[in-house]
């Protein structure tokens, strides 16, 4: 009778080798992949990074400091306005920020609000019967003034001009909500407000006004 030889009747066995050769490439593996990893803290200007550029973020840390600033540096809207009319060029060296072809100003002053379109209302202020004064309450807020306010933020600090232009969007959002969120539009015209701003003194006699405070009285 006939048998089977265990080369042709048989699977071979594995090796019990492989277990630990499997172990030691699993091991291989994982050592490269954390060798290649970075951990990243939450909050942290690498987190940032990573994230991409935030204008909600950027605004929100920017403007108490911009506020801030412009508080301390605001001159009285009728020595200003007294300063602009005799020489703006010189005015706006002693008191402003250079941005592009054109001062900003800090200004402060107390007026009685007139007629208003879209959320920009004039305010006539004692003293500057020739000046047309505006100030911007929402719910749209233009321009970069708050932005170039201070003159330490530079397009070099951002990636293109889009960073550059939202960075400026961040800045006037974080300022609605913090300055004119409760503010009645509606019954503003006729009331007495104090305002504390910036302007781009592209006129000496007509201002739009971007506020960091504002009071109504």
């Amino acid at each position: 009778m006939g048998y089977q030889s265990e080369a042709s009747g048989h699977l071979a066995r594995p090796s019990k080798r492989t277990p630990i050769i499997m172990g030691a490439l699993c091991l291989a593996v994982l050592g490269a992949i954390a060798l290649d990893t970075t951990v990243v803290r939450i909050g942290s200007e690498q987190d940032a990074r990573q994230q991409g550029f935030s204008p909600e973020r950027f605004g929100a840390e920017k403007f108490p400091e911009i506020r801030s600033y412009v508080v301390e540096h605001a001159v009285d809207a009728k020595t200003l306005f007294d300063a602009a009319t005799a020489d703006k060029k010189a005015a706006g060296e002693r008191y402003g920020v250079m941005a592009g072809i054109a001062p900003v100003m800090p200004v402060k002053f107390r007026g009685v609000v007139g007629e208003g379109k879209s959320g920009t209302f004039y305010v006539a202020i004692d003293g500057m019967q020739d000046a047309k004064v505006r100030v911007q309450t929402g719910p749209a807020v233009n321009g970069t003034d708050l932005r170039d306010a201070t003159g330490t933020i530079a397009f070099g600090d951002f990636t293109n001009q889009i960073e550059y232009q939202n960075a400026g969007a961040g800045i006037n959002n974080a300022m609605k909500a913090d300055v004119l969120a409760d503010l009645d539009r509606d019954t503003l015209t006729g009331k007495t407000v104090e305002v504390t701003g910036v302007f781009t003194m592209m006129s000496a006699k007509n201002w739009l006004v971007t506020p960091v405070e504002l009071s109504v009285k």
